[in-house]
C-alpha cells in the first residue's frame, strides 16, 4: 500500500520514540483527528476499506459514531481518549524513575 523502505524506518522510530530524533514521549496521534485533517475527503480510506467508501465525507473517518453504523464495519477495540491518558501516565511514570 504504502512503503519507502528509508522513509518508513525513520517514521517509525521517530512515532515510536525510539530514533535519534524521537518524538517527544507526551505526543500522541489521534488518528480520527490526524484523518479530518490530512484527508478531510477521505479519499485514503475510501480506497482501501471498501466497507465504508460510500459514506458522506463528514462521518468516513468515524463510522462507528453513526446512528446506524455499518454492519460490515467493526466497532473500535479501544477507546483513544482512555488510551491517551494511560500511555501518558505510563510515561510519566517511567521518564521520573
Amino acid at each position: 500500500v504504502d512503503y519507502d523502505s528509508a522513509l518508513n524506518s525513520g517514521n517509525w522510530q521517530w512515532v515510536a520514540g525510539t530514533g535519534f530524533d524521537a518524538s517527544p514521549f507526551f505526543r500522541v496521534f489521534n488518528p480520527v483527528l490526524q484523518g479530518r485533517k490530512f484527508d478531510p475527503k477521505g479519499n485514503y480510506v475510501r480506497r482501501w476499506i471498501p466497507e465504508i467508501k460510500k459514506l458522506p465525507s463528514t462521518v468516513i473517518h468515524s463510522p462507528w459514531e453513526l446512528p446506524r453504523p455499518p454492519k460490515n464495519y467493526p466497532s473500535p477495540i479501544i477507546d483513544h481518549s482512555w488510551a491517551r491518558k494511560r500511555v501518558l501516565s505510563v510515561y510519566a511514570d517511567a521518564k521520573s524513575s
